[in-house]
């Protein structure tokens, strides 16, 4: 059997912050593989993956690099050793375009003026690659949604040749086209020698593409095991792990089954949205919601769906449409998330990070925001303790990963800082809840923890609203699905009517409309 020389190699690494967050981890990742990388939030899987990529400097241990010593003092450094990383959260800068953010570091130029045809023209051709060849690469990149702001990160890390490319939660805001068509670019930097590191919580998909996988478990790395046989080598063919083999070894404990919700009989109508447009993208759109359901909204990438929970919460302004809350024959008047929230209905966006969330505060007060007056006195004082209680236990309740309440929710990982945006909510106990991708970045664990949430409060009566790229998720936890497609609501079904292929015949279905109009 001829082994193959490993291309990176870790040995030793270690990281502490407060606490540990790597602890002795080793491993390697070869020429042409894609390793991947999985563990719950907080396992240390993104603190590794910055390390490599010189984001962050390690405490202890050792990086070789073709077999030469590797110690990168900061990202450049690392690209020019032919090292790149996708991070999970987006570092785009809004006011750039898209051209410009694809090829910041390197964009073409003559006497010092920017050569905006050449650029632009390269632009396109490696947005093609990412199924976004129909977007104008002079677009400015605070205008797009959150999946097509994480194809430009994808595309920009495609645009120049290197030895490693880490990959962190690259898919969590794509469609399954958007997901093959990136599967098909791996596939080629594979086959062209480059190690990819793959950094995912959607085991289905690592079972499809991982050479290897490890499993980090916090801070360690609990084991690696071949997933497929290195083509440049001989022997038998290794078993893959199964999906409930990866769990176990994520979590140190059995999950039980998955969610899968009985048919209810459907409540009264708690939210009713009747022709509304907003911008281009949402055209006349209607559906209702009711008490004790989750209704889930499917669609491919720019179909309209983050905008229309977006219009429905008065973030963005409605050119057109009304909205009845509760049984009411009266349109509610939502000029603003403050109306929406006064009338009981929340939104967790799909950017938590920029929409979702206060970084520099602590824990405590991104989960108190919204219900202040509970824990102040008269005259506006905050009582301290009652309101660390509370925190707390919206801490015990959710499983978040901390230190104390009093840490900066910036420290947090992304799945933990997700769980904080829920908490928040839960803790204003409002009765219409919209999950705009709730489990984006979320390791298998938590993601079961919040389906059973979703459950538990559609059992209480309050009507869900779940929009998701996964499909599978919608199938598991919904009892209808509405599907758009080109801005519009193509169709609506129940469990008992819906199969894979009519949801996505659905999702598609507008787009021929369009282009005949």
């Amino acid at each position: 059997m001829t082994s193959v020389a490993p291309l990176l190699t870790v040995t030793g690494l270690g990281k502490s912050y407060a606490a540990p967050v790597l602890v002795d981890v080793s491993f390697d990742l070869r020429r042409g593989e894609v390793h991947a990388l999985v563990g719950e939030n907080g396992a240390g899987k993104t603190t590794l993956a910055r390390i490599l990529a010189g984001l962050t400097r390690p405490d202890a241990g050792a990086l070789t690099l073709r077999g030469q010593p590797y110690a990168p003092r900061g990202k450049a450094e690392a690209e020019r050793h032919g090292v790149r990383m996708v991070m999970q959260e987006l570092n785009l800068i809004g006011h750039l375009t898209v051209a410009e953010s694809i090829f910041l570091a390197r964009l073409p130029h003559r006497l010092g003026w920017i050569h905006y045809r050449r650029l632009n023209a390269a632009a396109r051709e490696i947005l093609e690659t990412v199924g976004l060849g129909d977007l104008d690469p002079a677009r400015a990149v605070k205008s797009l949604g959150v999946g097509q702001q994480q194809l430009v990160e994808i595309a920009a890390g495609l645009s120049r040749r290197c030895a490693v490319l880490i990959l962190d939660e690259p898919t969590a805001a794509l469609t399954d086209p958007e997901v093959e068509r990136l599967f098909a670019q791996i596939h080629k930097l594979r086959a062209a020698g480059t190690g990819i590191l793959y950094v995912s919580h959607r085991l289905e998909e690592i079972q499809r593409i991982a050479d290897r996988l490890s499993v980090l478990r916090d801070g360690r790395m609990i084991a690696t095991r071949e997933q497929r046989r290195p083509a440049r080598e001989t022997g038998p063919t290794p078993a893959p792990l199964s999906l409930d083999e990866i769990v176990r070894l994520m979590v140190g404990r059995e999950l039980g089954q998955a969610i899968r919700r009985e048919p209810n009989p459907p409540g009264p109508v708690a939210l009713r949205v009747r022709g509304l447009r907003s911008g281009a993208v949402v055209r006349d759109v209607s559906f209702e919601a009711r008490r004790g359901e989750i209704l889930g909204f499917a669609g491919l990438m720019g179909s309209g769906r983050t905008e229309t929970m977006r219009a429905i919460f008065g973030a963005d302004r409605r050119a057109a449409g009304d909205i009845f809350l509760h049984g009411s024959a009266e349109p509610a008047r939502l000029a603003s998330p403050r109306d929406a929230v006064r009338h009981g209905l929340a939104l967790l966006t799909e950017n938590r990070k920029e929409q979702g969330l206060f970084l520099p505060l602590p824990i405590r007060a991104n989960i108190t925001l919204m219900a202040l007056r509970r824990f102040s006195r008269r005259g506006g004082w905050v009582r301290d303790t009652r309101e660390r209680r509370e925190a707390g236990r919206w801490l015990q309740t959710l499983s978040i990963r901390c230190r104390s309440t009093e840490q900066r929710v910036a420290e947090l990982s992304g799945g933990n800082q997700q769980k904080v945006v829920l908490a928040r909510w839960l803790l204003r106990d409002c009765s219409i809840l919209i999950f705009d991708e709730p489990t984006r970045g979320i390791d298998v664990g938590a993601k079961f923890e919040i389906y059973q949430l979703l459950s538990r409060l559609a059992g209480q009566g309050k009507a869900v609203i779940l929009v998701s790229s996964d499909l599978k998720e919608l199938l598991a936890v919904c009892d209808r699905i509405a599907v758009m497609s080109a801005g519009r609501l193509t169709a609506t079904f129940r469990r008992d009517e819906w199969t894979q292929d009519k949801i996505m015949v659905a999702a598609l279905s507008g787009y021929g409309r369009e282009s005949a109009e």
